[in-house]
């Protein structure tokens, strides 16, 4: 399941569901259940680039390999991680991450 996702080409396992309740500050069990699902809603919500940057930082590549990637300056590829987890934090972003209680 998810072997050919943006986040595999960076992980070896799809433990991205830790990942993102971290950056969220939601809890991992408050996250919707279905990892295939949350991992749809996040690739609704994030840009391809924002999705590819934050596996990239995930997996903890160094920033000169992700400014060779996204062709960024120093400057432009803190400016693009800042926005990245700031758009985590937004409620309409973190809260459709979250189980809903019809489910």
């Amino acid at each position: 399941m998810l072997e050919s996702t943006v986040w595999r080409q960076y992980h070896n396992n799809n433990d991205f569901r830790e990942r993102l309740a971290e950056c969220c500050v939601l809890d991992s069990i408050d996250l919707i259940e279905d990892d295939k699902e949350l991992y749809g809603v996040m690739k609704a919500k994030l840009t391809k680039k924002e999705l590819k940057l934050f596996a990239m930082d995930s997996a903890a590549v160094s920033d000169e390999k992700m400014k060779e990637e996204f062709s960024y300056t120093t400057e432009e590829l803190e400016k693009a991680k800042f926005k990245l987890y700031k758009k985590f934090k937004q409620d309409k972003t973190r809260l459709s991450f979250r189980e809903s209680s019809e489910h």
